[in-house]
């Protein structure tokens, strides 16, 4: 009996783990959804008298002129506005990828699938748009220590990875004095075998 209660105890133990991992994961959903409604992309014109400011889902926050770009036929004007916004917009989609890929552990290739799509768009190459994001990029300072968490949701406590561990034990095959509480616990776990 002790050897059953030690296994529905680790078993629990194991459960509450994953809830544990539910709950970070969400509050980093949370980190990015707030990430995600604060971004902001900057583009100016070459002359600076045209500048951009575009936010998350290619909305644009605000447009300034300056006297020198009233000075411009309406055409010229238009055309500047127009890639001056395209820039704008297509640095707050790459902003936006890279901000997924961090909070979802870049398993996505966000930023990969942009930054090709956005290099065939515009004629230029992947690498020339990378190195701009690069100079875009502010230094992130390091937040506080009681910020940082590491994942520890694939590693024992002796640090091998999960693939490196051994399978768990069988459970004992229920007897007809199984609870159904024993038939629970049972079935939680089965997607891990």
């Amino acid at each position: 009996m002790s050897a059953e209660f030690e296994q529905l105890v680790a078993q629990f133990e194991q459960f509450q783990s994953k809830i544990r991992n539910v709950d970070d994961q969400l509050a980093d959903v949370g980190r990015m959804q707030t990430e995600l409604a604060d971004l902001e992309a900057t583009a100016s014109s070459a002359d600076r008298a045209i500048t951009v400011v575009a936010g998350p889902g290619g909305s644009v926050k605000d447009i300034q002129l300056t006297d020198k770009a009233l000075t411009r036929s309406p055409q010229e004007l238009s055309s500047s506005i127009m890639s001056t916004l395209q820039e704008a917009v297509a640095e707050a989609a790459r902003k936006q990828a890279t901000i997924v890929d961090e909070h979802m552990g870049g398993e996505l290739n966000t930023t990969d699938q942009v930054v090709e799509t956005q290099a065939q768009l515009f004629g230029t190459s992947p690498e020339d748009l990378r190195a701009r994001m690069e100079e875009a990029r502010p230094a992130r300072p390091t937040p506080p220590e009681e910020e940082i968490h590491e994942d520890y949701s694939q590693q024992d406590l002796f640090g091998a990875d999960e693939d490196d561990r051994p399978a768990p034990p069988t459970p004992p095959p229920a007897d007809d004095g199984g609870s159904a509480g024993d038939d629970f616990l049972r079935n939680l776990f089965d997607d891990e075998r």
